[in-house]
């Protein structure tokens, strides 16, 4: 191949994937893209992007294929699935997954594209909604520099920081690390917010001298104040840091390590998505500390625990010890 990269294909144009799509438009390259809902597309297209009805069709006659879709399952299916983009993809091309993903199957993905003279690797991304529309995204690169370097120019156009692991997989696993650190710091927030509410503190204060000092975190200061004005847009979803941290902790489980804080964020996280918050920005997991009427407004619904306690009353799902007597965990938000 080249070294110099004219056609992509992009597959999965939502909320990080479109303004990625878009910067790689406005920089030239021929862009065709792929979206199971089509409408997704429909503002690429407008610019100047080939509207693909297949992955296999965004794929074809490209030298790079970059991937930015949910889950590891919509992953191997883009890649391995029928009308694919493995087989469907030229010898010598490249193909790159931004999605956070299993370190097992990047490395799977990687083997089998070799195998037929095609180049894949992990590059999952982190710096969020904003990070992706402002073109400043840090790229997470499960290969060496010298791999990489015939796609660089087109990663560059939507990230100012590259960092390379130098193996397939190992990208996820670096990135897996961020959102581990990134889930305590969630919680932190969220315990910090709550504790200066009941205490009477102005928020918006107590955010702006904790973010000066050490206990700072990007999550404070970026999404602290919405949390704090009750502004529940995703950046990021929730459903997709339950995945993230899902994945780690099997992956710490494989290693018999135990990460108590990930835990603790998975448990919190993946009640929120119970009862119905898995569309929400993380940053809506404040609402697990609000009252119910403020959840409801959101769209909660905690109703959905109690059905749950109804078929088994000894299990709860909110990770408490409920052995002395403790409800399950909406109680807590309730006036």
């Amino acid at each position: 191949m080249d070294n110099v990269v004219k056609k992509v294909g992009f597959v999965g144009t939502g909320i990080m994937g479109a303004p990625i799509a878009g910067h790689i438009l406005d920089a030239g390259y021929e862009v065709a893209v792929y979206n199971r809902t089509a409408s997704k597309c429909a503002p690429l297209v407008e610019r100047g992007a080939r509207l693909a009805t297949t992955p296999a069709e965004a794929a074809e006659g490209a030298d790079l294929v970059l991937t930015m879709v949910g889950y590891p399952s919509d992953v191997e299916d883009v890649y391995l699935g029928e009308n694919g983009i493995l087989a469907a993809a030229r010898k010598g091309a490249y193909l790159v997954d931004l999605t956070t993903s299993s370190p097992t199957l990047a490395r799977e993905l990687h083997d089998a594209a070799e195998v037929e003279d095609k180049h894949a690797f992990d590059c999952p991304v982190t710096g969020g909604e904003a990070g992706a529309v402002a073109g400043t995204l840090t790229l997470i690169l499960g290969a060496d520099e010298a791999y990489a370097a015939p796609v660089l120019p087109v990663l560059e156009t939507f990230s100012s920081k590259v960092c390379y692991f130098g193996r397939a997989g190992a990208g996820q696993t670096a990135k897996l690390c961020n959102q581990i650190s990134l889930a305590s710091c969630m919680v932190g927030m969220a315990d910090a917010l709550t504790f200066a509410e009941v205490c009477g503190l102005d928020k918006g204060q107590m955010l702006e001298m904790v973010g000066s000092g050490m206990g700072s975190s990007r999550a404070l200061t970026d999404l602290g104040p919405r949390a704090a004005a009750g502004d529940w847009a995703p950046g990021f979803l929730v459903e997709h840091l339950r995945k993230d941290l899902g994945l780690a902790l099997a992956e710490a489980d494989d290693q018999e390590l135990t990460l108590p804080g990930a835990e603790t964020a998975y448990t919190l996280y993946d009640l929120l998505c119970q009862v119905g918050g898995s569309r929400l920005g993380t940053q809506a997991i404040e609402l697990l500390y609000s009252e119910e009427e403020e959840g409801a407004a959101a769209g909660l619904d905690w109703s959905v625990l109690d059905h749950l306690e109804e078929e088994d009353e000894h299990e709860c799902h909110c990770g408490h010890d409920h052995d002395h007597g403790e409800g399950c965990c909406h109680h807590h938000h309730e006036g």
